[in-house]
């Protein structure tokens, strides 16, 4: 491979110029500061592609590469006032923070070995070597300071195609890193929609057993960021074909109940989306291990996938008194759930979800005190009157109050042991 890279080509070679975050002044600081030490630096990944998407992207994610040594940028940024943080200095990665703005800035490098989870790399001055390590075409564009564009793996192409396409050989670029496979599908879902050739398709089946020497958190960071994406359906459609899923889950995903999902809850998160898909199917506690889910998720998780379903025809006062007890999330993800699962008329669920939006979770009108005051003393019957108690305010969806309750306590409660 040659290390020279071409020129920027075509008439609009400078596409970022009016970009927000290349013209606002702490980024001019940034660039001014290390510009002072002789070696152009440019704009890499995410911040180049999702603002050749959204021309008004204003964004925070701001990776820049130079091909000067992590101490070198520190040095030229502090002497410009801007503190540094040496974030990730081992690898050649320092964070300069300018007026609120991190700005990640990674010396160019370029692998000497890989093993499938991790690589050997060394420092180089090539632009060109640094981007073609990268994983895919859209992900290997970078913009100097002027907005100009460099491209040398025609990505822009690729994104305006909705093709994601690695950078070289499929199966070599997956075996440098095999967390590249789930990458692939993530992207897809984001900005996918020309279906891959055969041949990629058949190198991510070929090599999807490196998953398993992955980490749980690097594979739960790609799969919620899949399942947030706007096109997971067909993302997902391709990695049951390939055996992609099979390999993580060790069973196919229930697509049907997804789809459904999507269609009605289409701001269900990811791990609402994620139960949609091993409902009945999974044990869900070893997936959450195998993701390293956190708590709260792995709860969740284990909730949505084992419990019992609430009817969607239930009547208000049923649905407010189910709210009360669980919480008004909880049963609005049992709601989705039920609905992706019976395929119920989106009408129906609208309704349901319209009942509780409108549902202010009530607190009981009467406490400890008030029995204790009527002459119960504290201890068990006290604690048993309290609860029956609101078992009847429930009984009367939420409606009685502090009054009436203390009036259904009045003839009983200088008898002991009795209660409404």
């Amino acid at each position: 491979m040659s290390t020279e890279e071409p020129p920027p080509a075509g008439a609009d070679e400078r596409p970022l110029a009016g970009a927000r975050w290349l013209l606002a002044e702490p980024t001019r600081r940034v660039l001014d500061a290390l510009a002072a030490g002789g070696a152009p630096v440019r704009f890499v990944g995410g911040c180049v592609r999702d603002t050749l998407i959204d021309p008004d992207l204003d964004t925070v994610d701001l990776d820049l590469a130079s091909p000067l040594p992590p101490e070198r940028n520190v040095e030229l940024l502090e002497a410009a006032g801007i503190r540094t943080v040496p974030t990730g200095i081992a690898h050649g990665t320092i964070t300069a923070i300018a007026r609120g703005r991190d700005y990640e800035i990674t010396t160019l490098r370029e692998d000497l070995a890989t093993d499938g989870r991790r690589a050997t790399v060394a420092y180089t001055a090539c632009f060109l070597a640094d981007a073609a390590r990268r994983d895919f075409t859209i992900n290997a564009m970078s913009c100097d300071a002027e907005g100009r564009l460099y491209d040398p793996f025609a990505g822009r192409r690729d994104l305006a195609a909705g093709r994601i396409r690695f950078v070289g050989e499929p199966t070599a670029r997956i075996r440098e890193d095999y967390l590249r496979i789930l990458r692939f599908f993530r992207f897809f879902a984001r900005l996918g929609r020309e279906r891959p050739p055969e041949a990629t398709l058949d190198a991510l089946a070929a090599e999807r057993d490196g998953l398993l020497r992955l980490s749980g958190e690097r594979l739960r960071a790609e799969l919620l960021k899949l399942l947030a994406g706007e096109r997971a359906l067909p993302s997902l459609e391709l990695m049951a074909a390939t055996g992609v899923w099979q390999t993580i889950f060790g069973a196919a995903p229930t697509l049907e109940r997804f789809a459904r999902l999507r269609r009605l809850a289409p701001t269900a998160d990811p791990i609402l989306k994620l139960a949609a898909l091993i409902r009945g199917t999974i044990e869900p506690m070893p997936i959450a291990e195998r993701l390293r889910l956190a708590n709260r998720e792995r709860d969740r998780l284990v909730e949505l996938t084992t419990t019992t379903l609430p009817p969607l025809d239930q009547a208000p006062a049923e649905l407010r008194c189910r709210a009360y007890r669980l919480g008004k999330q909880k049963l609005a993800d049992r709601l989705r759930l039920a609905a992706a699962e019976s395929d119920t008329a989106p009408a129906e669920l609208a309704a349901a979800l319209a009942t509780l939006d409108a549902f202010d979770l009530p607190r009981l009108p009467v406490g400890g005190r008030d029995l204790m005051e009527l002459g119960i003393p504290p201890g068990p019957d006290l604690g048993t009157t309290l609860r029956r108690l609101e078992e009847a305010w429930i009984a009367s969806d939420f409606t009685a109050d502090r009054k009436a309750l203390l009036a259904m306590l009045r003839p009983l409660a200088t008898t002991p042991g009795n209660a409404p």
